[in-house]
């Protein structure tokens, strides 16, 4: 694992509406909250037009906490952009080499 990349969650496609499922407007998924999770799984039901790729809709990926998102973005295969999560935090997809690795960092 890089340095300075913290652990946070599984995220994990399902076609199936989940319990506690919150629907994301500006990705078009229902998300669950993976802190509720004993194993760290956030489940992700995508809209059929989603602007998500494909990637993310159909392998897990996992997900890690980094301080600074641009420099973990540097020389990394960005698929998808920053986009803000609410107010405290910036989320962000690389390529991991066939899956998608989610990069998050809170506002400090």
């Amino acid at each position: 694992m890089k340095d300075g990349y913290q652990f946070s969650h599984w995220g994990v496609p399902t076609q199936e509406e989940k319990p506690g499922m919150t629907y994301l407007e500006g990705i078009k998924t229902a998300i669950t909250d993976f802190a509720a999770s004993p194993f760290a799984i956030e489940w992700l039901k995508f809209d059929d037009d989603t602007p998500m790729p494909k990637i993310l809709q159909t392998m897990p990926h996992v997900a890690f906490v980094v301080e600074d998102l641009n420099a973990a973005l540097e020389g990394e295969r960005v698929i998808v952009e920053p986009f803000p999560v609410g107010d405290s935090l910036t989320c962000a997809f690389i390529d991991g080499g066939g899956f998608g690795v989610e990069l998050m960092a809170f506002k400090k």
